[in-house]
């Protein structure tokens, strides 16, 4: 089929769902709002399946499928195209977009059939997966950038759906201006980008990137990056832009596994690898990236332990495995980053709707504490959940597995990397493994804690079906990329993740292939330190519950330093936001109504007393006039004849 026509039907056909629900938003169908989102984004996964078929029939050194459907720009010398590019890297970017999006629209038909705003709902969904469908195929900072900001928009819109209630409506705005935070950074790193190289389009600044090598902190091309990865941490939620992400789980939970965890948070990462030759010449920021992104796996990850919202647990989870993401491109591992971004998007998508089936099977309730024993009366939903269980902690064989310990590899024997960044990722997965298991006691195993007039139940084949595929891809897409080290006692088993990224993988400078020897030997360790915690997970929460609470209250300054998430929200009103409020309303009372106010009013009161007088001397009468040109004639001639 012609690629122009594939390509315009997988960008357009959610736009055309979003138009179709966005014109009957005050439908109350849930079904029928529900069925036409799904169908369009099912339409887009089968034009990306069919791209991706032509895309892998090519040659591997020229795998890629150019469209130009006209000229968006054209200001003298610099001109951009609507184009969009279907190569080795956005091929798996539409596949889990389109793919993990239709189980999750499907997903919804069940978990959202009982709202008011359903229509609306599904149609904001569509919005939203167009827009990420623009960012991820654009072919240039600029195409990109317009769905870069149309997911942020979505991301406001589907966090605040419930909007009457002010805590909700609360975090849809916290979301929208931090991710304005990030995004204008990005905007000045394209300013820089393009004073330096003439262009925005990927192709030729990664091809132009070499001819630029730099150390200094203030040279274009880190500067340049620099503001690129800060709009990164926007999107991606990393140190210190993480704060909207925990508190965007006030949206439906659907929104959740489409949004925080599979694809738009993980923009970002895309971004970097989409410009790898470009980030690896600035070795300053890429050494920011991974120290930001090793921070920010362990610091989410200890946070983790401490809350009791089944949401909240999973939203920290995500920060944390997004630092993983960006720890593994900080360190030049952009296969690795890609490859625990599409495991993470499977498993991670797989929790948050099977959160979802544990909230509509308790009647809304999301506290862990009042949970327990529910594998009896959901045994589909744990079951599933279980398998993402197996795979976030980094289980052998399961998907996570692979993807977290590549990462792990290259933190410690890539040149850029160091054995700090790597012990951070170890601990980060220790830490992992501990609050997930912890979730999975607390929530499936152990005694009940549910409240005697609530009655939990399974959720129905609707719900329940994208869980099990979710649960399949948990299981078997991390075998795909299986290291050498494994693949080699496997019958030579090829590692196709990385022969398929290979062509637009900038290589590592100074690298060598790391000791089979020393790859076992750090697979054991993070291995064997997640099993530990497993298990010491599982003889607190579930063997002996009262445990925790005696070492929390042991240790309670500490416990609630981290229970309320080390008080950085504090902090940022305390210094930042408030003083900036303050600020603000200071200039407007002494600048704005003090004196710009008064000015204008004293303007406006010179020429109405003028008028006034004006008018005063105006009286009709002709000898009052006769006296005045009499005045005037005797005033003229003293002048006159005074000179």
């Amino acid at each position: 089929m012609n690629h122009s026509l594939l390509m315009a039907i997988l960008i357009l056909a959610p736009f055309i769902g979003f138009l179709i629900n966005g014109a009957r938003y005050k439908k109350h169908s849930g079904n029928v709002a529900g069925s036409i989102a799904t169908v369009a984004v099912a339409i887009s996964f089968i034009s990306a399946i069919l791209l991706v078929v032509d895309l892998v029939s090519m040659p591997a050194e020229a795998r890629r499928i150019a469209v130009s459907f006209f000229e968006w720009m054209a200001i003298d010398k610099f001109k951009v195209n609507a184009g969009f590019v279907v190569d080795q890297i956005s091929a798996i970017m539409i596949l889990v977009i389109t793919g993990v999006g239709t189980l999750i629209h499907l997903f919804s038909i069940g978990y959202m059939h009982h709202d008011k705003g359903v229509a609306k709902y599904f149609a904001y969904l569509n919005l939203f997966i167009f827009n990420m469908l623009l960012l991820v195929l654009g072919d240039s900072l600029l195409v990109m950038f317009v769905g870069w900001e149309g997911v942020g928009l979505c991301s406001y819109l589907l966090i605040g759906f419930w909007f009457t209630d002010k805590e909700k409506a609360a975090a849809g705005m916290k979301a929208f201006i931090t991710n304005r935070i990030g995004d204008a950074a990005f905007l000045l790193g394209m300013f820089v980008l393009f004073i330096t190289f003439g262009t925005l389009n990927f192709s030729e600044l990664n091809a132009l990137a070499p001819t630029v090598a730099e150390s200094s902190w203030l040279g274009a091309l880190t500067l340049g990056t620099m503001f690129l990865f800060i709009g990164a941490t926007g999107k991606s939620a990393q140190i210190p832009l993480y704060v909207w992400l925990p508190d965007a789980m006030a949206g439906p939970t659907p929104v959740s596994a489409l949004i925080h965890a599979a694809t738009m948070v993980t923009a970002g990462v895309y971004m970097i690898v989409r410009l790898n030759p470009l980030f690896i010449m600035a070795p300053n920021t890429m050494m920011v990236i991974a120290i930001i992104g090793a921070a920010t796996a362990v610091f989410a990850a200890t946070i983790g332990i401490t809350q009791n919202d089944i949401k909240k647990v999973l939203a920290y989870s995500t920060v944390s495995q997004l630092g993983y993401m960006f720890l593994a491109a900080g360190v030049g591992a952009f296969g690795a980053a890609m490859f625990h971004l599409m495991t993470h998007a499977f498993f991670k998508a797989l929790m948050f709707l099977g959160s979802g089936s544990v909230i509509h099977g308790m009647h809304e309730e999301q506290d862990i504490r009042k949970m327990g024993g529910l594998k009896k009366y959901m045994p589909i939903t744990h079951i599933t959940f279980l398998m993402g269980w197996l795979a976030i902690i980094g289980t052998p064989l399961f998907s996570g597995f692979f993807s977290k310990d590549e990462i792990l590899a290259y933190a410690f024997h890539s040149p850029m990397g160091s054995p700090i960044l790597w012990a951070a990722g170890v601990l980060g997965a220790t830490l992992t493994a501990f609050y997930m298991t912890r979730l999975m006691a607390l929530t499936f195993w152990g005694k009940s804690r549910v409240s005697a007039d609530v009655h939990p139940h399974e959720s129905s084949a609707i719900m329940t079906i994208p869980l099990i595929i979710l649960a399949i891809l948990s299981v078997i897409a991390g075998w795909i990329g299986v290291p050498h080290v494994i693949g080699e006692h496997l019958g030579h088993m090829p590692n196709f993740w990385e022969h398929w990224l290979h062509p637009l993988i900038s290589p590592i400078p100074g690298w060598t292939a790391i000791d089979h020897t020393t790859e076992w030997v750090l697979m054991g360790c993070s291995v064997g330190l997640a099993t530990v915690s497993a298990i010491v997970a599982y003889q607190f929460y579930v063997k002996s519950p009262e445990t925790p609470k005696k070492i929390a209250e042991s240790i309670k300054p500490v416990y609630n330093m981290v229970y309320n998430k080390y008080f950085v929200d504090e902090a940022y009103f305390g210094f930042i936001i408030n003083p900036l409020v303050t600020l603000s309303k200071n200039t407007w009372y002494y600048i704005d109504v003090n004196f710009i106010d008064k000015m204008t009013f004293w303007a406006g009161d010179l020429v109405r007393g003028m008028g006034s007088f004006a008018r005063s001397i105006q009286t009709g009468n002709m000898q009052q006039y006769a006296m005045y040109i009499g005045i005037g004639v005797v005033v003229a001639l003293s002048f006159v004849i005074m000179r």
